[in-house]
């Protein structure tokens, strides 16, 4: 064989993704996102058949989300030594214990601990995916690799939920929960097979939370993460009663798959541009989602509008995990997993936060305040990104 074969076939291999391992990664995120909302779509149900009203039900949902909020920075940080697929299989043992837990029990106490601690994996799942699926290629790859590894999260909203709702109603909610534990048992010998195993940093060169903190760019990245979210939360958790305005309030689930629809797009389009136009990327969709608030500010009782609105907000939206998590795990580089924690603990806050405060909003200005909040919290998280042109969102210099 010559020396140009030689380089051809590696520079081949090279080009190629490694997709049996970043796959996995991306059915971890689908079991993981699809575990956190299933309660949602088996309210009645779940409600019927452990005595609770559907309110308690829905904080089936809540607890989780503590979980990984409280979990996520303290146990990245503590098992910064383990070896990354060791981490990995724990946290998706995690989902086939608690889920098959959740699948048999007869006691909402029982229940409701079991999902705390569903939390807690998936606060150590999200700390993990994201600088996993960059460790499997090389740098110029890892924005690609990102965006196949999280593909499985918009699965789990626009094709996951629906699915596990129908299967929930026609044989029983248990049996939903009982097929996500296969699922995990399943994942668990993927992974084996196709996830190459990487170890973790060497004692006594750990990272602080702090040291990660204060690195250059980190705190940009994160101030963005956080108005994004927020912004995005506050119409998504109200949209029926901003619909109301409209009067299509019976027309939620066309709206919300406008909305999937057009995130699916966004994820195809930020895969394939993400490793050369992160920056542009970021501030397009900033843009973007502005645009769909303003629509809707100036024009938000009319429902022509409204949907070509949300298509733009799905637009923007799809592909800001993908996004916001590349420009975390380069931005951090050898410190990605302990970066990553806090942008898990970031996004969680900032769902909280939207779903308080959209609250009050709907309760004393009514839901037409709701797209003039986001214009100002859209209009900050644009000055940021757009300033952090040397770390966290950097001009790159293409030849």
């Amino acid at each position: 064989m010559t020396s140009t074969t030689i380089t051809q076939a590696s520079s081949s291999a090279e080009a190629r993704l490694p997709l049996g391992g970043l796959l996995a990664i991306a059915m971890a995120a689908f079991i993981t996102l699809l575990t956190e909302i299933l309660p949602s779509g088996l309210l009645p149900q779940m409600a019927k058949s452990l005595g609770k009203s559907e309110a308690l039900i829905g904080q089936l949902v809540t607890v989780y989300a503590i979980g990984s909020l409280v979990a996520a920075i303290p146990l990245t940080i503590a098992t910064q030594n383990w070896r990354r697929r060791t981490l990995l299989l724990i946290a998706i043992g995690g989902f086939a214990v608690v889920n098959t837990v959740t699948a048999i029990s007869d006691s909402y106490a029982v229940t409701l601990v079991a999902r705390f601690f569903a939390g807690v994996s998936a606060g150590l799942l999200w700390a993990l995916a994201a600088g996993y699926a960059a460790r499997m290629v090389p740098e110029h790859m890892q924005g690609r690799a990102i965006a196949v590894a999280m593909v499985g999260a918009p699965l789990a909203l626009s094709l996951g939920i629906p699915a596990g709702t129908l299967l929930g109603t026609m044989v029983g909610w248990r049996w939903a929960f009982g097929l996500m534990s296969g699922f995990a048992i399943i994942l668990v010998f993927w992974v084996l097979k196709m996830v190459p195993d990487f170890p973790g940093q060497k004692q006594g060169q750990e990272f602080s939370l702090k040291t990660v903190f204060t690195l250059p760019g980190i705190r940009p990245v994160l101030f963005v993460i956080f108005a994004y979210v927020f912004a995005h939360n506050i119409l998504y958790t109200y949209i029926a009663p901003f619909l109301a305005r409209a009067g299509i309030t019976d027309r939620v689930d066309v709206v919300l798959l406008v909305f999937g629809m057009a995130s699916l797009l966004s994820i195809w389009i930020v895969g394939a541009l993400i490793d050369r136009w992160l920056r542009e990327l970021v501030l397009v969709s900033i843009l973007l989602f502005g645009l769909a608030a303003l629509a809707l500010g100036i024009a938000g009782t009319v429902p022509a509008v409204i949907y070509t609105a949300v298509a733009f907000w799905g637009l923007a939206f799809g592909g800001v995990a993908t996004l916001f998590q590349t420009a975390s795990a380069k931005t951090a580089g050898e410190a990605a997993d302990v970066a990553q924690s806090m942008l898990v603990t970031t996004w969680n806050l900032a769902i909280a936060g939207g779903g308080i405060v959209g609250g009050l909003l709907l309760e004393s200005l009514g839901a037409g305040a709701f797209p003039f909040t986001l214009l100002a919290l859209l209009a900050a998280t644009l000055l940021v990104a757009w300033s952090a042109r040397t770390h966290g969102f950097p001009i790159v210099e293409r030849g």
